[in-house]
């Protein structure tokens, strides 16, 4: 054993920085004075009073906390804070927690719209002029300049300050980074020493290396635990940053979510698949490579350093000439795995839409009998998601064949070759080599030391090797990585252009008629009425294409109390006029007045197709508030109960189970149902106007009056899109559209005068003078069925009819025969 003395053996920096300042501590403290130390004393004690107390304060707090969860989380309700943020309450395990969600600021989206709009020129983002597509379809994902933008990007989302939470799981987790790669070295020194004991026969310290073995073991099981916990972590933190900022981009006042895919289209239909799984995926892809670049970074320095040390310059050189080598060569045979994942993100969008497409048009397919149809086209669906997917998987075949031998097979031998420097070329085999070339007398336990250092270096060596594997195993990942952020960046680029309107024409050309970049109306909230003046009624298209025109020119003024009925043939544009006024569809010229707030003294808009949200039958009749807002407005259960009574759904309590059931509405209310449900959110919230498009279609013409007659009598101004004329009763004024020679005309008047009156005898007489015309109709049509009947024959001659035809004509029918017709 005292021949071993010789071997080196390595100084634990941390044990040595812990005794160090453990003297220095014990130094102080010998030096310090009784008052000092009295001090010291009474200040330890009332910190620990005070902590005692404010941990009875924080219980309370708590507890109270806790019974307030549990009350609202029965009300379905939260808490609305100043600052706009919102406090509700989940049930979690016996208990609730609390979450509190803040909304993104307007500044925010001003401060990040430079980087999702106006990309620097060097990221190759742009083409040098406003493009209708953010990024540009020439720019394929891959790791390049515009990769890095994207990431930037996002990560400024991800991230948004350095205090943020996000910031203490990305430090708590590289902390444990550090710790893993710590003990890495320990295990590779305890491997040597243990191996050394064993070939020494050295029983008592061989049992005490394993007992420290199994020690060390317990605690890297718990570091590796937690990579892989705050990891997730890491991933969920991400996605809720992401989510909450796209849901604020997406949900709000602009109506940026039925913009983004009526009118923009940069993104096509798939709006779903972008939010949901590329966005989960990005994620994942990014947490993940955090650890697998952030740790075999550090194992890279550590490993080489140490491995500097022992086996000397000449080694290093290698391993960092192997790392170039091979890191060169995988980036040039590597496939773009970040073109072909966008390219499979988008495909697998499209086969998802295919099905939700189904779902949503299941009844109507049914009634067509057109599953066969439909199975063709998901079947083609998925022959083109599964052509580009054994594509993809052919490739990877390929690569990793050539990626498995170079990072496990030539990287083992040349770690061999390296390991021999310190036996065969001692020279330059480090401080390993130096114990080669001691004198003989100092050489007995040479062969103990060899095998030590052999097994230590080793380690090192598979452990560098790991680390480079998964750093070159990485060039795959950020490939992927770009293709997610390229979809998640496009998804945010295009709904900073819609939130913006930011529609220009290319430099050097003037914008298409109509399209979204020749907006030139304006739009006034904050007009008692309804309001438009020279206003085109045009069907936009998708960027950058131009709209159809429907109507040249429309002007009318609706004051409170004076009801318009919008009525016409369809296809004329009468939804047009209500998405118009309702900010859906773009005011291309002209000025259009309307109503500040929707809802309560505002306007209400009631669509063609009722909506049923997701909730309780109380959510139903309050939509769009929730419950909290209810609440918060004075608002109780029997007000909701008369509003039904109102509208003749009274029974709809009893029958479904209470307020608080939850149903798949849409199912279960009948079309007539679901329209005065519609209407009894009309009741309840009672706005100055009302916009209604054939929201009483399937309501019989006896309740439809009493609807409109109790709208009429809570004050509410309605303006109907109909085509039944006996609702003109109820309104004060007739727009009439599609009238004139091509339709295009339109007519606004007042109902009950003299010139409508004129307009009713003049359509009376136009059909009595088609009336008498029938008669000549007839003879016409008579003489056309006698010619197509009749058939010519070379020479001119007309073929007479057959026999049997002659016959069946003149011949009477039997008489049971006309008894049986009878």
């Amino acid at each position: 054993m005292a021949a071993q003395s010789t071997l080196r053996h390595s100084k634990d920096p941390i044990l040595v920085f812990y005794r160090h300042y453990a003297t220095l501590l014990r130094s102080r403290l010998r030096r310090t004075s009784r008052a000092t130390k009295l001090l010291a004393t009474l200040a330890l004690t009332v910190s620990i009073v005070a902590g005692g107390l404010g941990g009875v304060k924080w219980w309370q707090r708590r507890r109270e906390e806790k019974e307030r969860g549990k009350r609202l989380v029965r009300r379905n309700s939260g808490l609305r804070g100043k600052d706009g943020s919102r406090t509700i309450y989940v049930p979690y395990r016996s208990s609730t927690s609390k979450v509190t969600i803040h909304p993104t600021k307007p500044m925010t989206f001003d401060a990040h719209r430079r980087l999702f709009l106006n990309p620097p020129r060097a990221a190759g983002l742009t083409d040098g002029q406003t493009t209708p597509q953010i990024p540009p379809p020439q720019t394929k994902p891959g790791l390049n300049l515009a990769f890095l933008h994207q990431f930037l990007s996002l990560l400024s989302i991800m991230i948004p300050r350095w205090n943020s939470k996000e910031t203490g799981l990305l430090l708590s987790h590289t902390a444990f980074l550090i710790l893993r790669t710590y003990l890495s070295l320990v295990v590779a020194r305890l491997d040597g020493e243990i191996v050394r004991d064993l070939v020494a026969g050295d029983g008592k310290a061989f049992i005490w290396g394993i007992v420290k073995w199994c020690g060390l073991g317990s605690f890297a099981s718990y570091t590796n635990a937690m990579i892989k916990f705050l990891q997730s972590k890491v991933s969920i933190a991400f996605r809720t940053r992401l989510t909450r900022y796209i849901h604020d981009l997406y949900l709000n006042d602009n109506l940026n979510y039925y913009k983004l895919t009526n009118l923009d289209g940069g993104i096509g239909q798939g709006a779903d698949q972008f939010i949901t799984q590329d966005l989960t995926l990005f994620c994942g892809s990014a947490a993940s490579l955090y650890s697998s670049l952030g740790k075999p970074l550090v194992d890279l320095c550590v490993f080489s350093y140490q491995l500097f040390r022992s086996l000397g310059p000449l080694a290093l050189t290698g391993l960092l000439g192997n790392y170039f080598l091979t890191a060169t060569l995988l980036r040039r045979l590597s496939p773009p795995f970040g073109k072909l994942k966008a390219v499979e993100g988008h495909r697998e969008g499209d086969f998802r839409g295919l099905h939700s497409r189904l779902i949503a048009n299941a009844e109507e397919v049914a009634f067509y009998g057109g599953s066969d149809m439909e199975k063709v086209f998901l079947n083609k669906g998925f022959r083109e998601l599964k052509g580009l997917m054994e594509g993809i998987y052919g490739l990877k075949i390929r690569y990793n064949m050539l990626e498995d031998f170079i990072l496990k097979y030539s990287w083992s031998a040349f770690g061999y070759l390296i390991t021999s420097l310190p036996v065969f070329l001692p020279a330059w085999g480090g401080l390993g080599g130096a114990l080669e070339l001691t004198e003989t007398g100092e050489r007995i336990g040479r062969e103990g030391g060899r095998m030590k250092e052999f097994i230590t270096n080793k380690r090192l060596m598979l452990s560098l090797a790991d680390a480079g594997g998964r750093m070159m195993y990485s060039i795959k990942d950020l490939s992927e990585l770009a293709g997610y952020a390229s979809r998640v960046y496009t998804l945010i680029s295009t709904l900073h252009r819609v939130h913006a309107d930011a529609y220009y024409p290319s430099r050097g050309t003037h914008p298409e008629l109509y399209s979204l970049s020749d907006v030139q109306g304006t739009i006034h909230k904050g007009f008692d009425g309804v309001r438009l003046e020279n206003v085109p009624i045009v069907a936009p298209s998708l960027y950058p294409r131009g709209g159809d025109e429907l109507i040249e020119s429309l002007s009318f003024i609706v004051h409170s109390g004076e009801h318009l009925l919008v009525s016409g043939p369809n296809g004329v544009g009468k939804s047009a006029v209500a998405r118009i006024v309702a900010g859906l569809w773009p005011v291309y010229r002209g000025l259009v007045s309307r109503p500040r707030s929707i809802g309560t003294d505002g306007i209400m808009f009631l669509p063609q197709r009722p909506y049923l949200s997701i909730g309780t039958l109380r959510d139903q009749v309050i939509y769009p508030h929730s419950e909290m807002d209810m609440r918060d407005s004075g608002r109780r259960d029997h007000e909701l109960s008369r509003v039904l009574e109102e509208v003749k759904l009274g029974y709809l309590p009893d029958r479904e189970g209470g307020w608080d059931c939850r149903k798949e509405w849409k199912d279960v209310l009948s079309g007539g149902e679901k329209q005065r449900m519609a209407l009894a959110r009309l009741m309840y919230h009672e706005p100055r106007y009302a916009l209604i498009d054939e929201g009483t279609s399937a309501v019989s013409s006896d309740v439809e009056g009493l609807l409109y007659e109790k709208a009429k009598e809570k004050g509410i101004t309605l303006i109907t899109i109909s085509t039944r004329i006996s609702l003109k009763k109820y309104h004060t004024y007739n727009l009439s559209l599609g009238i004139g020679p091509d339709g295009a005309d339109w007519d606004f008047e007042r109902i009950g005068t003299e010139k409508e009156k004129m307009n009713v005898e003049r359509e009376l007489k136009e059909l009595q003078e088609k009336l008498l015309k029938v008669e000549g109709w007839k003879a016409r049509r008579e003489e056309i069925e006698t010619e197509l009947k009749t058939v010519w024959v070379d020479g001119g001659e007309v073929l007479e009819p057959p026999a049997y035809q002659t016959t069946a004509e003149t011949e009477p029918m039997p008489e049971t025969n006309i008894g049986l017709l009878d």
